[in-house]
């Protein structure tokens, strides 16, 4: 972990989302190599460079990738288990060519990088996704859904499709996203789905790494407690859940939170 704390410790716009995932990867996959996965994505972008004509538009950038990541590489948004956890990873996103919104575009922004090509991350609710990064771009890039060019009436129409229901696109669902909330978001991704199939080992290494991020988090500090409550591991439980409570005295939850410490201790 000590190579994720030292490249999530960086000002934001020096955080290299590929790295990040691929160092955090290292807890699930002990003897993962990133720079066999860094010289990928430069492989990648090597090729591109070499396709994209000297005077380049965004929208010509854009095509151009899409055709090369989508329909040579063939990567594809894995709609059939798209709960499964492979599917956050960077490494298993090259070695599979699947992924879900938010990692399909961590691959995207890291090539984009890599050609010059500003990007940044739209924290859209329920379905990531991208767009140039220069003022009024007016346009949107699905990753998940082979690099679709969308204009925010488009957006509007994925949200809805998402939710299955009439939603109203608010202004904030289209706001560009920091590096580390990119991280926050794939790690909670990962934490509901290790904590749903009760795998709690992964889950708590999942909110260990939500609290380099976000150490000021009383809700992973809560969630981390009740993890060591569901692993029997009261001792870690009562710390954390003690903290939680003298942090947040009055959430809506400290009665329940109370009543569990009460039934841990007894």
């Amino acid at each position: 972990m000590k190579a994720f704390v030292l490249e999530v410790n960086q000002p934001d716009d020096q955080i290299s989302l590929a790295k990040a995932n691929l160092f955090f990867a290292q807890t699930q996959y002990p003897e993962l190599n990133p720079d066999i996965y860094l010289n990928q994505l430069d492989a990648i972008a090597s090729v591109l460079r070499d396709r994209l004509p000297e005077n380049s538009y965004p929208l010509k950038i854009i095509q151009t990738i899409n055709q090369y990541l989508f329909e040579e590489l063939r990567f594809t948004g894995n709609t059939r288990d798209y709960y499964d956890p492979r599917n956050s990873y960077l490494n298993e996103v090259l070695d599979r060519k699947l992924g879900i919104p938010l990692s399909l575009s961590i691959l995207y922004l890291e090539i984009a990088q890599r050609l010059n090509f500003p990007m940044v991350g739209i924290g859209m609710p329920g379905h990531f996704l991208i767009r140039p990064n220069f003022e009024d771009a007016g346009i949107f890039v699905d990753a998940f859904n082979q690099g679709e060019i969308l204009f925010p009436e488009d957006c509007e129409t994925r949200l809805q499709q998402v939710y299955q229901q009439p939603v109203k696109l608010e202004p904030a669902f289209l706001a560009p996203i920091s590096n580390r909330q990119i991280l926050v978001r794939m790690l909670t991704n990962l934490k509901f789905i290790y904590v749903n199939h009760n795998h709690y080992e992964k889950a708590l290494q999942v909110i260990n790494s939500l609290l380099i991020l976000l150490p000021d988090s009383e809700t992973e500090l809560r969630d981390r407690g009740l993890l060591y409550y569901q692993m029997g591991d009261g001792e870690h439980a009562i710390v954390d859940l003690e903290t939680y409570l003298q942090l947040s005295p009055n959430a809506q939850d400290a009665p329940a939170i109370y009543q569990l410490l009460e039934q841990i201790r007894s």
